[in-house]
């Protein structure tokens, strides 16, 4: 059987390599393609395969070069509006990538091919779409969403899929700028049910999610959030190839895992994320993803890198709260965490910016010892949960109320509240927040003499915490259980121990108090038998012996 010519064999790899593309296999496809393309020039309807195929799986230079000489090619021969069409694509990537002056550049070339050559088509829409984001960026969003509604009417006019999904993303990102809210969910649904119907091309893939995460993060909308993450995930596993994730959306990935207990797939994917918005330089949301790693070391015990990462995190211009003062509170320094979160909710410019400080400022006025302060933070928190009607946020609400009913002294009150922020956690699948809660249940069964129902509530919590490698909560927790001591107590009480780990994890002789329910003069006592046994002389010294003697 005689051997195929180079010139036939060529063509079969040309072939193969356009069937990829059909199949959604782009890395063959662009092997393929690119083979043939060393040998001779590709002409301009592959190039566009090749840096569509390139950009899907993570390779943005090879795709910008390729589609360039794809519109250079399609430019010279006359063909105004598929050139335009490339252009588009082009500044799209480059848009996306923060090279907005090159992608400006290009979509400018697309605008004055479509104006010279003065016809109706589907290519109008695909350049009406920058400018309405531009539009949006400054503040307009009624004359943004007019726009992206004529781009959408554009694209089922010709049946144009891709254009009517990207048009009706900006529709919903429009919405939500003019305060509305479910409009603006109930387009982005639409948008999603369409990508992951495999019905617009893959490249919308990405910033689709990006902008539905966004959206589900600002309102507290954790289970639409989660419900797309893992329909989207299902879609792309159909492509292992496919790089889908590229930019802010990253962040908010890892913030879904870090509040499902996947506290190492949460780290890894904010290490992907920094990497990734680095390169260009000066992407603001690089920022955020230094303090969700921030978050992430602060959780584990690992102060010095916590606060590596909130100090870089604010370098790139995001706000370190309440991270930080979190991170102050675990140090033992309450002044301090007093005074960074005040000041972050005297600067927080909205509702909603208010809500995401206020359970952090509840835990660190009740660590002050000023209920009012907490109760009325509660309560705001509370408000707002009902207006929002988010379960996320009710749940906070209920886990903060009970906080503060359980340091005010109402026990039972306060059971019946954390009881329904456990439930509302464990709906959520939050596992740390669900793990904290119980803690509180088991303080609250203490307040009502109830030792055994506080025992097992505790000790259902120590093996969460030991899941997920949270030290200072497991830390806490064998405090308030009063644990064997080891050697390393040079003298001490058992009850004196409890009260060091305490002291360890930041709490003040009052709140101490309402934690193992005895007076705040016999906490003194205790503190003041402590600093005499060990020869200590501040709180922050009694903090340092109990982690260097292993007491937490």
């Amino acid at each position: 059987m005689p051997h195929a010519s180079a010139g036939e064999q060529e063509l079969d790899t040309l072939a193969a390599g356009r069937e990829c593309f059909v199949q959604h296999a782009w890395a063959d496809c662009y092997e393929a393609l690119t083979a043939v393309d060393r040998e001779s020039p590709l002409g301009p309807d592959d190039l566009q395969l090749v840096g569509l195929a390139a950009y899907l799986i993570g390779r943005e230079s090879e795709s910008v070069d390729a589609l360039a000489r794809a519109y250079q090619l399609l430019a010279e021969a006359g063909e105004a509006e598929r050139a335009a069409r490339c252009g588009f694509w082009l500044a799209f990537e480059l848009f996306n990538a923060g090279e907005f002056a090159r992608g400006g550049g290009w979509l400018a070339r697309a605008q004055r091919l479509l104006e010279d050559a003065g016809r109706d088509c589907v290519e109008q829409g695909y350049v009406l779409l920058p400018r309405a984001h531009q539009i949006l960026g400054t503040g307009d969003p009624a004359t943004a969403y007019a726009m992206f509604d004529r781009a959408a009417k554009l694209g089922e006019r010709f049946h144009e899929p891709t254009l009517t999904a990207l048009a009706t993303l900006g529709k919903g990102q429009a919405s939500m700028e003019l305060g509305q809210t479910r409009r603006a969910t109930a387009l982005l649904d639409e948008v999603m049910v369409a990508v992951t119907a495999g019905e617009v091309f893959p490249i919308v893939a990405g910033i689709a999610y990006c902008a539905m995460i966004i959206i589900c993060q600002e309102t507290f909308d954790l289970r639409r959030a989660r419900e797309w993450t893992t329909a989207l995930s299902l879609w792309c596993e159909s492509q292992p190839d496919l790089v889908p994730y590229r930019g802010q959306c990253l962040v908010h990935r890892a913030q879904l895992m870090q509040l499902h207990g996947a506290w190492p797939d949460a780290m890894e994917e904010a290490e992907r994320a920094r990497e990734r918005l680095s390169d260009p330089p000066g992407q603001p949301a690089v920022g955020m993803a230094l303090y969700v790693m921030g978050e992430l070391y602060r959780l584990r015990g690992e102060f010095a890198a916590a606060e590596n990462a909130y100090r870089e995190a604010n370098h790139w211009g995001h706000l370190p709260q309440p991270g930080l003062s979190l991170l102050r509170l675990a140090q033992a320094r309450v002044d301090a965490a007093t005074t960074g979160i005040k000041r972050a909710m005297e600067e927080a410019p909205w509702q909603l910016a208010r809500a995401r400080l206020l359970p952090a400022y509840v835990e660190i006025m009740l660590a002050a010892a000023d209920l009012a302060a907490a109760r009325a933070a509660a309560e705001e928190l509370a408000e707002t949960a009902a207006d929002l009607a988010a379960p996320y946020l009710q749940t906070l609400a209920a886990d903060s109320l009970g906080a503060v009913l359980l340091a005010e002294g109402n026990g039972k009150a306060a059971l019946e509240e954390l009881r329904r922020a456990w439930a509302g956690w464990q709906q959520i699948d939050a596992p740390y927040e669900a793990g904290r809660v119980r803690v509180l249940i088991g303080l609250a069964c203490r307040r009502l003499g109830d030792e055994d129902g506080c025992e097992m509530e505790l000790d259902a919590a120590r093996w969460v915490f030991q899941e997920l490698g949270a030290i200072p909560d497991l830390a806490r927790v064998e405090a308030l259980a009063g644990k064997v001591v080891t050697e390393a107590a040079c003298g001490l009480t058992d009850r004196e121990v409890q009260v060091l780990r305490l002291v360890a994890t930041g709490r003040t002789n009052r709140a101490i108090s309402t934690e193992l329910v005895i007076s705040e003069k016999t906490v003194a006592r205790h503190v003041s038998n402590i600093f005499t046994k060990l020869e200590l002389s501040s709180r922050s010294e009694a903090t340092a012996y109990a982690y260097q003697h292993s007491l937490v």
